[in-house]
C-alpha cells in the first residue's frame, strides 16, 4: 500500500522538483503531493506540449494549476522532429523521454531541482523503455518510491478529495499507432480529432488505434452494447476524423495492448530458438 507520509519524505529530501505534470492521475496526485509537501516556490509543475498531448489535456493541467495553486509552466517538446521517434519502433518512448529531458532538464538546473515523473509500481511491470530513458537522464520516480500502485494513487487520490482519482488512463496519442507505423503530425491529428468525437458523444474511457484509413475502437466491455447501438453515430464521428473503415474491438479498453505485439514475437522467437 502506498504511504503518504513516505511520498511526503522523499519529496522533502529532494529540496525541489519540477514534476513532470500530464495531468493524468498519476502525475496530477504527484504534482498535489509535491506542493503540499515543498510549496509552490519549491515545485514546478510542467506540462510537456506537443501534438501527441491531446489539446482537452493540455486545457486541463491549466485547470488543475489554476484549482490548486500549482506553480505551471508549459514546455514545448520536439520529439517529432527526431528521425527515431517517427519510425516509431519499440522503443520509441525512450525517444520522447528523451525530448522531455531534454525541455525540463534547464528547468531543473534554473531550480536546483530534480525532475520527478508519475510512475507507479504498475508501470514497471509493462514494456516502458521510456522509464529507463528517464531515469538515465537523472529523473526519479517517488511514487515508486513510496510503494504507490495505480490503485492507491487512485484511492489516496479520492480520499484528499483530488478529482483525478477517477480520470481515464490518457497516454499520448503516438501510442495509438502500432510500432512500425510511421508517427505524423496528420497521423496524430486524425486520432486525435477521431477520439475528440467519440468523447463528445459521452464515451469517456476509449482509445482510437490506427491502422491507415482503419480505425479500430477500443471502450471497455460493458460499453461495447452501447457503442453498436450508437452505431450511426460512432461511424459518422469516426469518418469525419478522415478514417474510412471503423471496427470495433470485441475485447475491450486495454492499456499497452499495443506491446502485446511485442510479447507474441518475443515468444515466438524463444519459441523457434528451443
Amino acid at each position: 500500500m502506498g504511504d503518504l507520509i513516505a511520498l511526503r519524505g522523499h519529496l522533502d529530501r529532494f529540496g525541489r522538483v519540477v514534476v513532470a505534470f500530464s495531468g493524468g492521475a498519476d502525475s496530477a496526485f504527484l504534482a498535489w503531493a509535491a506542493h503540499d509537501a515543498l510549496g509552490p516556490d519549491r515545485v514546478v509543475a510542467a506540462t510537456a506540449v506537443s501534438p501527441s498531448l491531446p489539446a482537452f489535456e493540455r486545457d486541463d493541467c491549466a485547470a488543475l494549476a489554476g484549482e490548486w495553486g500549482l506553480n505551471w509552466l508549459e514546455v514545448e517538446t520536439g520529439e517529432l522532429e527526431a528521425a527515431a521517434y517517427r519510425r516509431n519502433d519499440p522503443d520509441r518512448c525512450a525517444h520522447c523521454k528523451d525530448a522531455l529531458m531534454d525541455a525540463l532538464a534547464p528547468v531543473a538546473a534554473e531550480h536546483g531541482a530534480t525532475v520527478v515523473l508519475g510512475v507507479n509500481l504498475d508501470d514497471l511491470g509493462d514494456h516502458r523503455p521510456g522509464q529507463q530513458a528517464a531515469a538515465a537522464r537523472g529523473a526519479a520516480f517517488p511514487l515508486v518510491d513510496a510503494g504507490f500502485t495505480k490503485a492507491d494513487v487512485r484511492a489516496t487520490s479520492q480520499q484528499l478529495g483530488l478529482r483525478t482519482w477517477d480520470k481515464p488512463a490518457a497516454a499520448c496519442l503516438a501510442s495509438r499507432v502500432p510500432y512500425g507505423t510511421p508517427v505524423t503530425l496528420s497521423v496524430l491529428r486524425e486520432v486525435e480529432a477521431a477520439e475528440t468525437g467519440l468523447r463528445a458523444l459521452g464515451f469517456r474511457e476509449l482509445r482510437v488505434r490506427h491502422y491507415g484509413d482503419l480505425a479500430r475502437i477500443e471502450v471497455p466491455i460493458d460499453r461495447l452494447a452501447e457503442v453498436v447501438e450508437r452505431r450511426d453515430d460512432v461511424v459518422d464521428a469516426t469518418r469525419a476524423a478522415g478514417y474510412r473503415y471503423v471496427t470495433l474491438d470485441l475485447e475491450g479498453l486495454r492499456s499497452g495492448n499495443l506491446n502485446e505485439a511485442l510479447l507474441d514475437r518475443d515468444r515466438r522467437g524463444s519459441t523457434s530458438g528451443s
